[in-house]
C-alpha cells in the first residue's frame, strides 16, 4: 500500500474489517478523486496536514468499500424483492466518474485542496 499502513488503518478503525485489497482499491479511488495529484508528487511531498487528511480518507473509503463494495459494483440503482426494496440515498453518495464514495470521504479530500478542478492555476 502506498498511502496507508495497516497500523494507520487499525488506529483509525480498531474494529475495521477491510481487506488489503479493499485498502488498495481505496487508494486507487482516492487517486481518481484527487486527479492523480498524490501520485504525481508522492505522498511524502505533501504537507503533514494533507497527508493526515489523505490517510483518513483512504481508511474511510476502505471501510465504505468493505461495507458496500458488492452493492456498488451492481449496475442497478435500486431493486426490490418480495416487497422489500433498496436504493441509494443520493444525498450521502458522491459519484465522481467511476468512483463512488461518501460525502465524508469527499469532504476530507476537499479540505486537502487536492480535488480542486478550477482553471486558475491553484490545482
Amino acid at each position: 500500500m502506498r498511502y496507508i499502513s495497516l497500523e494507520d488503518y487499525w488506529r483509525l478503525y480498531p474494529e475495521g474489517q477491510a481487506s488489503v485489497e479493499e485498502m488498495e482499491q481505496a487508494e486507487d479511488d482516492i487517486d481518481a478523486l484527487t486527479l492523480n495529484r498524490i501520485v504525481a508528487r508522492g505522498i511524502e511531498a505533501l504537507p503533514e496536514f494533507q497527508r493526515r487528511l489523505v490517510v483518513r480518507a483512504v481508511c474511510r473509503q476502505a471501510e465504505f468499500l468493505h461495507d458496500y463494495g458488492e452493492v456498488l459494483s451492481n449496475p442497478l440503482s435500486s431493486y426490490g424483492i418480495n416487497g422489500v426494496s433498496m436504493s441509494w440515498d443520493k444525498k450521502t453518495l458522491v459519484p465522481r466518474g467511476p468512483v463512488r464514495t461518501t460525502n465524508a470521504v469527499y469532504a476530507l479530500l476537499q479540505q486537502s485542496g487536492l480535488t480542486y478542478c478550477g482553471l486558475d492555476g491553484r490545482g
